[in-house]
């Protein structure tokens, strides 16, 4: 991994760590898979720290320029799935 992950220096160190895993659970969408479940803690964690839309497609943006995995995909397929559902995708 050569890339680093986006966050922001206003927030704490569980905040910051929270940010990060939720990003993980976007890599192990594309690289393992990853349930819908653990996704949507992950995203809820996420939401918590990130709760406006714009400030959320923007460190969407920078995570995919960064690493190339994008995570809007991932979250619409976590919206329409059922909860024992693992979402895999693919890296474009």
């Amino acid at each position: 991994m050569d890339y680093s992950y986006p966050f922001s220096i206003e927030w704490s160190t569980e905040e910051i760590i929270d940010v990060v895993r939720f990003f993980e659970a976007i890599e192990r969408a594309y690289e393992k898979g990853i349930t819908r479940q653990e996704l949507f803690t992950c995203y809820r964690k996420f939401k918590k720290i990130v709760p406006a839309i714009s400030e959320e497609k923007t460190f969407f943006r920078e995570f995919e320029d960064e690493s190339g995995y994008a995570s809007f995909p991932v979250i619409k397929e976590m919206k329409t799935g059922t909860d024992d559902k693992v979402i895999k995708l693919q890296k474009k």
